[in-house]
């Protein structure tokens, strides 16, 4: 008798351990990631560590924020990883348009997983003009529904945000190679820069 008990309670401890794991997976599956910022939303601050050519930043105090930017159009720019061929040629497609951008108030941000010592060498080596931020736990992508969990890396997306810090053009599929998607880039930013119309009076 003794050994049935012991028996029982073995295999109700072990299929207790199993619901629990169960139970624990199917949460993680039915949790909705953050849904992306839309246009016309504030788009949510942040504060990273960052690289550029010429610096590391790893104090908390000196942290690239989003909310520092306002007075410019912001480009951020998630990507899956430094040196990888697509993200090489993102990047540098936005430092060879970077000058233009300027003209348009616009900056741009990168951000990836990677650590600030990769993306400055990275930076160094393709001569890049705009700082690589690190979002190593990736906290920020998934704000922005920029990460893939099943692969552990972000995915290729823009933001557009207004000098006031709201959401203007989103692009979730973003592709490195295609002139189309820089063009539609472009063309929403020149909308933020075009002159405000005034009404005549009647």
């Amino acid at each position: 008798m003794k050994v049935r008990h012991q028996t029982f309670s073995i295999f109700f401890v072990v299929a207790l351990v199993f619901a629990t794991a169960a139970f624990a997976r199917n949460e993680t599956k039915t949790s909705a990631a953050p849904a992306a910022p839309k246009v016309g939303e504030a788009a949510p601050d942040f504060s990273l560590p960052y690289a550029t050519q010429e610096k590391l930043v790893l104090d908390p105090k000196e942290y690239m924020s989003l909310s520092s930017l306002r007075g410019k159009n912001v480009i951020l720019a998630f990507y899956p990883a430094d040196w990888s061929g697509g993200c090489t040629k993102e990047v540098c497609t936005l430092r060879d348009t970077f000058m233009e951008l300027g003209k348009l108030n616009a900056t741009v941000l990168g951000i990836s997983g990677d650590y600030v010592f990769s993306h400055q060498e990275w930076a160094k080596f393709h001569k890049l003009q705009f700082p690589l931020l690190s979002d190593h736990d990736h906290k920020i992508a998934r704000l922005y529904d920029s990460y893939m969990e099943d692969r552990g890396f972000n995915k290729r997306t823009i933001y557009l945000i207004d000098k006031d810090g709201v959401v203007r053009y989103v692009n979730l599929a973003f592709k490195a190679g295609d002139k189309a998607d820089y063009d539609a880039l472009r063309a929403e930013l020149e909308k933020l820069n075009a002159p405000a119309k005034t009404e005549k009076a009647g």
